[in-house]
């Protein structure tokens, strides 16, 4: 026999090749199959980054908010009616609980439901203020306790009651003395005029009156009563002291009479007033002073023996 591996010729009955040493009768081993090396792996592409939403931006402190509006509180309106052509009064009607003020001994004659309370209203500094603005030191309070009581408070001078109607927004100036009562809503204090030449000059001081807050208050005016409105810079001049009142927003000042001949002849004297808007102003067409100034030739003077 045969070597399937080498080919030598073998004795029939060997159990081995004498050439190689393979063993006769054991089936060959199969061959193993070669496997096929797999394909290289593609290479690794780049992946995109997963999208990040941005950082949100670091929460800032809210700024401070300036405090909201408020309106003024509102104000129950001032049932009046002023009588009594050239010496006028005012007659109010006050209902349970509402109240005025008025300067000590201003009242002329009131309902039996209506109570007085006399105080300093503010305290010493801001009655020493209204003593300089011409006023009292103390302030008489009438108070309703029973509905539709009538009070009534007369002028002290011939003339005009002029009401004015304040919404907090913008004060009022008026010359001295001339408060006659208002709503406890209504302040009343002193008012610095400023500049040397406007308070020596402008005919009615230093001192003059400031109404402030919400409400209604009525004033004196000397003689007949005109009220005007100026515009942005607009000027209108008057002679000294018959200016009654004028709104804060109304620049007030003396001017100097200008020409020689004016100052001597025109019996102006040497200054007028000039008021300049914006603003409300009321002006009157007598003066205290130069109505006692007729009066006074007419006085009985006393005999000497």
């Amino acid at each position: 026999m045969f070597c399937p591996n080498c080919g030598t010729k073998n004795l029939d009955a060997a159990k081995f090749c004498g050439s190689c040493g393979r063993p006769f009768g054991a089936a060959p081993a199969p061959a193993q199959p070669t496997q096929p090396m797999p394909p290289p792996a593609p290479p690794m592409q780049a992946q995109p980054a997963p999208y990040m939403p941005p950082a949100a931006p670091p929460v800032q402190p809210m700024p401070a908010q300036p405090a909201p509006y408020m309106p003024p509180t509102a104000v129950k309106k001032l049932n009046f009616s002023i009588f009594g052509a050239n010496l006028p009064a005012v007659s109010i009607r006050l209902e349970t609980g509402e109240s005025i003020y008025t300067q000590s001994g201003g009242m002329t004659w009131m309902d039996r439901g209506i109570v007085m309370e006399t105080n300093m209203k503010g305290g010493l500094m801001k009655g020493l203020g209204r003593m300089f603005s011409g006023e009292s030191l103390f302030i008489a309070t009438y108070t309703a306790n029973m509905p539709n009581q009538e009070i009534v408070i007369a002028s002290t001078f011939p003339g005009s009651i002029a009401p004015i109607e304040l919404n907090g927004s913008r004060s009022v100036i008026a010359q001295k003395s001339a408060f006659l009562c208002a709503q406890p809503s209504v302040t009343l204090s002193a008012f610095v005029v400023k500049g040397i030449t406007s308070g020596l000059f402008g005919g009615e001081g230093f001192i003059l009156q400031r109404l402030s807050g919400v409400g209604t208050a009525l004033i004196e005016i000397d003689g007949s009563l005109v009220e005007r409105m100026l515009a942005p810079g607009e000027m209108i001049r008057v002679d000294t002291g018959n200016v009654a009142a004028f709104e804060e927003t109304v620049q007030y000042q003396a001017e100097m009479v200008k020409g020689f001949k004016n100052i001597l002849f025109g019996g102006e004297g040497l200054f007028l007033t000039t008021l300049t808007g914006p603003g409300r102003v009321w002006l009157q067409t007598m003066t205290l002073p130069s109505f006692a100034k007729q009066l006074i030739p007419f006085l009985p003077k006393s005999s000497s023996n």
